[in-house]
């Protein structure tokens, strides 16, 4: 498995999971470009485009940091066409953005609305349309393209729904482009793929909900490593899928997941949403 010479687009890889998809790549050399709104430092939540482009060439990579608001269609247009311009094309696309309000009805303001929808169904189909052009030339180059999704898999389970009826809608709208997408462009060789965890992940959102202990949760590598699997599996057969983290590990003998605990030796994790 390699990811040598693979271009990356990935959305809100400033920090967190998204960062750490773009580290694992560039280990390989691969030349990945951070489209994200942050641009100086916030004590809440550490880390901006530029200290990602600077981590991933640290780590042998060839980094672009794009000032990108995913909710600015012109934005999100702007940002591929120039990673592509920059790479000389596309090959893989990380839809890792995403907003997060876990509130009820009578207490989830419009505007935290409007933002989960313009960031995770909005965002998301804005950015896979404007690298789908991109992605079908590296299929007719054979450079085997793929678009993965940070989303759950679909269920009309209630009780996925009843706590927070907003955010889940926006994280299913976000696998409903991926169980579309995935049907839309397979004859085009293009593989649209979900990644999901089975466990809470640590990252600096999730330190900021109240009553989070992230010595029950898992590190954003486990969904890295889990990441570098699926883009190195054949786009042509590997598509329309909802992978969840430690199935796909244990798919490749990877059953040990020890050295992803926050706190060594923690058996009773934070199970995250939407998995049974």
């Amino acid at each position: 498995m390699t990811l040598a010479g693979k271009r990356i687009f990935i959305t809100g890889g400033s920090r967190g999971i998204g960062l750490a998809i773009a580290l694992r790549a560039a280990a390989d050399g691969a030349s990945i470009a951070i489209a994200a709104k942050t641009i100086e430092e916030n004590p809440k939540l550490p880390g901006t485009i530029f200290t990602a482009a600077a981590e991933i060439e640290a780590a042998g990579g060839r980094a672009l940091a794009i000032q990108c608001d995913i909710r600015d269609e012109q934005a999100i247009v702007s940002a591929v066409n120039s990673a592509a311009a920059e790479f000389g094309g596309l090959d893989i696309l990380i839809n890792n953005a995403s907003a997060i309000n876990l509130t009820p009805t009578e207490k989830t303001p419009a505007k935290r609305f409007d933002l989960m929808f313009d960031v995770n169904v909005r965002g998301t189909f804005l950015t896979s349309q404007a690298a789908i052009p991109y992605l079908r030339e590296s299929a007719k180059a054979g450079r085997n393209p793929h678009i993965l999704t940070l989303s759950p898999p679909l269920s009309m389970k209630a009780k996925w729904f009843k706590q927070h009826v907003a955010y889940t809608m926006s994280k299913y709208g976000m696998s409903m482009c991926v169980l579309g997408m995935a049907e839309e462009f397979k004859r085009e060789g293009i593989g649209v793929n979900a990644l999901w965890p089975r466990t809470a992940i640590d990252t600096a959102a999730l330190q900021m909900i109240p009553g989070i202990d992230t010595d029950f949760c898992r590190k954003p590598e486990i969904l890295s490593d889990t990441a570098y699997i699926i883009l190195n599996r054949d786009a042509k057969t590997t598509t329309g899928n909802f992978f969840v983290d430690d199935e796909v590990l244990a798919s490749e003998g990877i059953t040990d997941l020890e050295k992803y605990s926050v706190k060594p030796g923690t058996t009773d994790f934070l199970m995250d949403f939407f998995l049974d």
